[in-house]
């Protein structure tokens, strides 16, 4: 299928006015996608496409040009990617740099080629930055030493997805844009025992702690480690600013300015739950990147800030998890 004549190079209207024009949010049911499909009910977008995995395989080229030729869309959000925690990306590093080169590859590609998209933005992560990179990390750190080992087969993933957006923008003069936020949480994350990433983790092991009374609740790692955390309702606004009002070929981090360590993440978290067991530190485990603080300057000159405060948006996300996951096994 080759594409079909120009259309994507008329930008008639800007994103935020658009509301009637359709826009395709690839994984809408994970973390990202499920808070940008919520955001733009919000604001009143009526033509929204999704589609579930059974629906369409976005691993699939076949599958994904025919949905892109057939329902063209004017804009397209990559919320979709396979994810996890360190354990996961440690012990499964074939699925994670394959099904995403594969998903973001097939969604790129044939949402150029069909020739109806204005608009495109590809999700990444934070941890496409180097293990070591200065901090706060500036945009102009990507590429500039080695990655963390325990997440370099999802980070070098998603970095391809920056080079790609960064490729079409240069060759075919296409508006594809790129968001790296920093750790997330909220309503819709991955709450499993073995491949959730560190807040969620925390999470159901304190609740499970909590039910059976325990006086000890081991943690992975020293504690020490710094982290920062943006609730996805935050970055499901970000994205749709940058939609509305960023067209530039370097990639913009999204994050919260804040951080805090591990240790003090998991104490808020277990104030959350109501948690009275005592904490102790695994130090034979690994802890990942000693600090990652994004530094979201640029998007902050741009006029976007963040506004959910973390205590109240883990104490959202814990009331979440006991209606969708506690109350329902």
């Amino acid at each position: 299928m080759e594409k079909s004549g120009n259309e994507s190079q008329s930008p008639e209207t800007n994103f935020l006015s658009g509301k009637s024009l359709k826009v395709f949010v690839a994984g809408h049911r994970g973390l990202v996608g499920s808070a940008v499909l919520r955001r733009l009910i919000s604001l009143g977008f009526k033509n929204l496409l999704t589609r579930s995995h059974s629906e369409l395989d976005l691993t699939r080229q076949s599958e994904v040009e025919s949905f892109f030729f057939e329902e063209r869309p004017r804009y397209v959000i990559i919320c979709a990617a396979k994810v996890g925690g360190i354990y996961a990306n440690s012990t499964f590093p074939v699925d994670f740099i394959t099904a995403n080169l594969q998903i973001q590859t097939n969604v790129i590609d044939a949402a150029y080629r069909c020739g109806s998209v204005i608009k495109l933005l590809f999700l990444g992560s934070s941890c496409i930055y180097p293990k070591f990179a200065p901090q706060p990390i500036p945009e102009s750190a990507l590429l500039s030493a080695p990655l963390e080992p325990t997440n370099e087969w999802y980070a070098i993933a998603k970095i391809a997805g920056i080079k790609m957006c960064q490729a079409y923008r240069i060759q075919y003069s296409w508006d594809a844009i790129s968001a790296m936020p920093t750790n997330l949480y909220g309503p819709n994350d991955n709450f499993h025992p073995e491949n959730s990433h560190v807040l969620p983790a925390l999470i159901r092991r304190f609740h499970e702690a909590k039910a059976k009374g325990a006086e000890k609740v081991v943690v992975w790692g020293t504690g020490s480690p710094l982290r920062e955390f943006l609730h996805v309702d935050d970055l499901a606004d970000a994205i749709l600013f940058l939609m509305d009002r960023y067209s530039g070929a370097e990639h913009v981090n999204v994050g919260s300015g804040k951080e805090v360590t591990i240790k003090e993440l998991a104490e808020l978290v277990a104030e959350v739950v109501g948690l009275k067991g005592e904490l102790v530190w695994d130090s034979t485990k690994p802890d990942g990147t000693p600090r990652k603080l994004m530094d979201s300057s640029k998007l902050a000159t741009m006029g976007w800030a963040p506004r959910v405060p973390l205590k109240e948006g883990l104490a959202e996300t814990y009331r979440w998890y006991l209606e969708n996951v506690v109350n329902k096994q």
